[in-house]
């Protein structure tokens, strides 16, 4: 009987989640729905240490945002069948799986003091040892229940002394698995070391906790980032030394994301740097040193859409095969395979996200831009109808990026003009000119028909008039109603703003440049 494909997202609550792990959320989510499978989110906070005060909650605002959706997870409204989802909900189950390894011989108790740990360093490094840890060959020297006599080992146990138990890695053996996005990896055991299971109060390290909560949750894909890549045979030693290797997860370890120079890993400070968002959310915590507030910038506060910020992710390290480069969610899942997934390294490109935006931005329905429109003008103290903005928004949309330029676009229909650019009046500015817009001004109010090419008409018909030709007042004509030597459509601006409103800018601008030149 085939089985069911669940993916997990597993997320550490210590502190805003970096859109490196949106990426994995969303190869995950991906893989899930194109495979008719389940998305689970659990939360590993093992490391109490490192906990930080509304991390979680932070994590869940940022896939609820971005459009991932959970089909089991801590904040489902229905505990799903594998609750619960917090792995320090789940302690006390994880010591019976420690100890299930050590009665099998594969794991075993350490009482090494932290002086005994440093000690040991230090002669390795000593020796010039490259790499010095706790492994096959060190812990015959070490303080462990594998040097130490039994009856010694017990006393300790039953005095409360400090332990960890560690995973006792064979000496010289290959292990290998076969990752879905990088082939056949294989590793000698010499390479991996001793790593602890469990910690010395009481909590599991996220090896032991993972490999138990993911055979246990019924896991069947693990897609997480490069950077686990070297504790994967670790894991499985673990799903066999469990006796699990015939449910074991398949593993696929998605490439890195690099800076936008392709010098090495993006991070916060390249985004703080650069001026870019590496957060998905806007993220308030303290600096780490000062302990002074700090504000890191997010996607949605800078006015990124959810659906150019999604596809955006979905292509630094995936890609379709076809030319096409903007796809809805429903889109990316008809199309994705992990087989497409890269094992290059992603650079990151600000300019590229930006398009996306444009595009998405771009795309809505006038209607519901003249709704950002609205909402922003709101703030200015404009009270701007609804037909009146969806008309402004159809003509400034081309020039936006992100919702809150349509706001700055739109300005040119709320404010005259202070100024008027230089350039264009000192080279299309003359007498003859500005009787042709004085002229076309005094017309202007008495017109029935305002529509652009109404409007037109009769600027057309004012010019022939005076002997003129169209293309020798169009631009000195932009510059009296909007101040500016570029733009959108004029005749479209001079439909919105009406015959009276345009009438008195154009006389405003022909006195004002008038009294300049006298």
């Amino acid at each position: 009987m085939e089985r069911e494909v669940r993916v997990r997202f597993a997320p550490s609550p210590t502190g805003p989640l970096h859109i490196g792990g949106v990426r994995t959320a969303l190869y995950n989510y991906l893989l899930a729905r194109k495979l008719g499978g389940k998305m689970l989110l659990r939360i590993e906070d093992t490391d109490q240490n490192r906990f930080v005060p509304g991390a979680e909650d932070y994590i869940r605002q940022s896939l609820e945002w971005a459009g991932i959706e959970l089909d089991e997870s801590p904040w489902t409204a229905t505990p799903g069948p594998h609750a619960p989802y917090r792995q320090s909900e789940r302690k006390p189950m994880y010591m019976q799986y420690a100890q299930q390894l050590i009665d099998s011989g594969h794991a075993y108790y350490a009482f090494d003091t932290a002086e005994d740990l440093d000690a040991m360093r230090a002669r390795l490094t000593a020796a010039k040892v490259p790499n010095p840890q706790y492994n096959s060959i060190t812990r015959a020297q070490m303080r462990n229940s594998l040097t130490l006599p039994a009856e010694e080992v017990k006393q300790l146990l039953e005095s409360g002394a400090q332990y960890v138990i560690r995973l006792k890695v064979p000496r010289k053996e290959e292990i290998r698995f076969n990752d879905l996005i990088r082939g056949w990896v294989v590793v000698h055991s010499s390479a991996v070391d001793d790593k602890v299971l469990m910690k010395s109060d009481g909590m599991p390290t996220y090896h032991l906790a993972n490999i138990v909560d993911d055979h246990l949750m019924e896991i069947t894909h693990v897609i997480r980032g490069e950077e686990w890549l070297p504790s994967a045979p670790l894991h499985v030693l673990l799903y066999r030394y469990f006796g699990w290797e015939d449910t074991m997860p398949q593993f696929a370890h998605l490439p890195l994301l690099l800076k936008p120079d392709g010098t090495g890993k993006l991070s916060k400070r390249d985004g703080d740097r650069l001026g870019f968002p590496v957060f998905p959310l806007e993220w308030h915590g303290k600096d780490a040193e000062t302990g002074e507030p700090t504000v890191s910038s997010g996607y949605r506060e800078s006015g990124y859409l959810p659906e150019a910020f999604i596809n955006f992710l979905a292509f630094l390290g995936w890609n379709p095969g076809t030319t096409q480069e903007l796809f809805t969610m429903q889109e990316l899942i008809d199309s994705f395979s992990i087989e497409r997934v890269s094992k290059s390294p992603a650079r990151f490109d600000q300019n590229k996200v930006r398009w996306y935006n444009e595009q998405y931005l771009r795309a809505k329905p006038d209607a519901e831009l003249a709704q950002y429109l609205q909402e922003a003008l709101n703030g200015q103290g404009l009270d701007v109808p609804a037909d009146k903005a969806e008309q402004i928004a159809a003509l400034v949309k081309e020039r936006a990026t992100f919702p809150a330029d349509l706001a700055k676009e739109a300005q040119i229909f709320f404010t005259r003009p202070a100024s008027y650019d230089e350039q264009v009046i000192s080279k299309k500015w003359n007498p003859q000119v500005a009787g042709a817009l004085a002229e076309f001004a005094k017309q202007l109010p008495a017109a029935t028909d305002t529509t652009p090419d109404a409007i037109k008409a009769l600027l057309t018909q004012v010019v022939e008039g005076q002997g003129m030709k169209l293309g020798q007042v169009l631009q000195a004509l932009r510059v009296a109603v909007t101040g500016a030597a570029a733009g959108p459509d004029l005749m479209a601006i001079m439909s919105i703003l009406g015959t009276q409103e345009t009438a008195q800018r154009i006389e405003s601008a022909v006195s004002a440049l008038a009294q300049a030149a006298a």
